[in-house]
């Protein structure tokens, strides 16, 4: 049996949707903060409240072969928090941890963590993408909660002989996205003027669909035990050619207007919008030549494909 953490989540719900359909005796245990929600009768919601560290995870745990933990306390753009870290640590490091000692003691045989590219940080050089090996370089308190239990993993796997598998995404989009991403495609398909047409950047982006066949790959595959990997849609894009493929997708014109980037980095810092223009601007690259070499996984839906999916649950909810 399989336990799903996060599984009223954006990759939680599409994972048990995927879990029950590969396999229709499969019967799946999920983790809930609240009761309330009907799941079909091969999934068995357990009712364990917030991630805390001192969790009691017994019942949850019982029969269960591997773990799928995808909760966690997110990035946030605006953290209200006065100390981010220590409340990143509490739910992501503690919280995760705990968890993972009780599914080692319960005689759990894997426990796949949903991590973060972020560990890695928060761009790269045109050309040079990240890799799994390269030395953790987290820019903030989330990314460094991902890595300190990252680090206290694979110390636990160490210690008990429970396979960990950390796995390292980069942004996801799919059907549901929210925050910026979606931001992006109302704006797209309202035809707003955008001041991103000539952004000569690359970033890794993952579908929601290619990173929940890769999830379900490590799950079973005997190579993923104790690795560490990062994975992509295996097509970089640039944000100019975002915008284009976003467009096409719903079925409206693009309009980009050709800024310079100099111009889009200067005005974001004179609105105190740095960061924004990072993320629009700069690289992020991810090598998943490992991902596809060590366990013979390629993505299985184009990008194409991927925005298209997006596209029609996107209209779909707009005519609602």
């Amino acid at each position: 049996m399989i336990l799903v953490t996060g599984a009223t989540g954006f990759v939680g719900k599409a994972l048990v949707q995927r879990l029950l359909a590969d396999d229709e005796s499969r019967r799946l245990v999920v983790a809930v903060r609240i009761d309330g929600q009907p799941w079909p009768e091969r999934v068995i919601p357990i009712v364990t409240g917030n991630l805390k560290p001192s969790a009691d995870w017994s019942i949850a745990l019982e029969g269960v072969a591997v773990v799928v933990h995808s909760a966690a306390r997110v990035h946030v753009m605006h953290d209200t928090e006065a100390e981010p870290l220590t409340a990143f640590r509490a739910v992501n490091v503690d919280g995760t941890l705990n968890l993972a000692r009780q599914a080692a003691a319960a005689g759990v045989k894997r426990f796949v963590f949903i991590s973060s590219v972020k560990v890695n940080g928060e761009s790269t050089p045109n050309g040079r993408a990240f890799t799994e090996v390269d030395a953790p370089a987290p820019q903030d308190a989330y990314g460094q909660s991902k890595h300190e239990t990252e680090q206290g993993l694979r110390q636990l796997a160490v210690e008990t002989g429970m396979d960990v598998v950390i796995i390292r995404p980069p942004l996801v989009y799919g059907p549901g996205v929210k925050a910026n991403f979606a931001a992006l495609m109302r704006a797209v398909q309202r035809g707003w003027p955008l001041p991103l047409g000539a952004v000569h950047n690359q970033r890794s982006l993952v579908a929601l669909d290619n990173l929940v066949d890769f999830i379900v790959t490590c799950i079973t595959h005997p190579q993923a035990a104790n690795q560490t990997f990062l994975v992509s849609d295996g097509h970089d894009l640039s944000t100019t050619d975002l915008v284009r493929g976003m467009a096409q997708a719903v079925g409206v014109p693009a309009r980009l207007l050709p800024v310079p980037e100099w111009a889009l980095q200067a005005g974001a810092s004179l609105l105190g919008r740095r960061d924004m223009a990072q993320r629009l601007c700069g690289s992020l690259q991810v090598d998943i030549s490992k991902t596809q070499e060590l366990l013979g996984w390629k993505p299985p839906v184009s990008v194409d494909e991927s925005l298209a999916k997006m596209a029609r649950h996107f209209l779909a909810s707009q005519s609602q």
